[in-house]
């Protein structure tokens, strides 16, 4: 009998499905919780960019980093960060990025050849 449906089926001894699509439709049902986290992940990250270009017209900029927490920027969520030699921690989601600067204060850029 198929784990899926339900229906009997005939094919190899170790088969588990009747078909391609009751196969899809069992890992589907048993994917649904990380798809949607997944999917929340991938809207706060969306978001934080958007934050970021819509705050660096020019590729780069200082502001300060309470505006970025007004817009509801989360920084517990990038896509990859670049320490430079001399340790600096740049923060990217995608190819937007800041940079910690003095007191309260972030310096924004963008990471063109991320993009390539």
């Amino acid at each position: 009998e198929c784990i899926e449906c339900g229906e009997p089926f005939n094919g190899r001894a170790d088969a588990r499905f009747s078909s391609g699509a009751c196969r899809s439709a069992h890992h589907n049902k048993s994917n649904i919780g990380h798809r949607e986290e997944l999917q929340r992940t991938h809207a706060i990250l969306k978001k934080n960019r958007k934050i970021l270009a819509t705050l660096n017209k020019t590729g780069t900029a200082r502001v300060k980093k309470s505006l970025l927490l007004t817009e509801g920027f989360n920084f517990n969520y990038m896509t990859n960060m670049f320490t430079t030699s001399k340790g600096k921690v740049y923060k990217y989601c995608y190819d937007q990025g800041y940079l910690d600067s003095a007191e309260d204060y972030l310096t924004l850029v963008v990471k063109i050849d991320y993009v390539r």
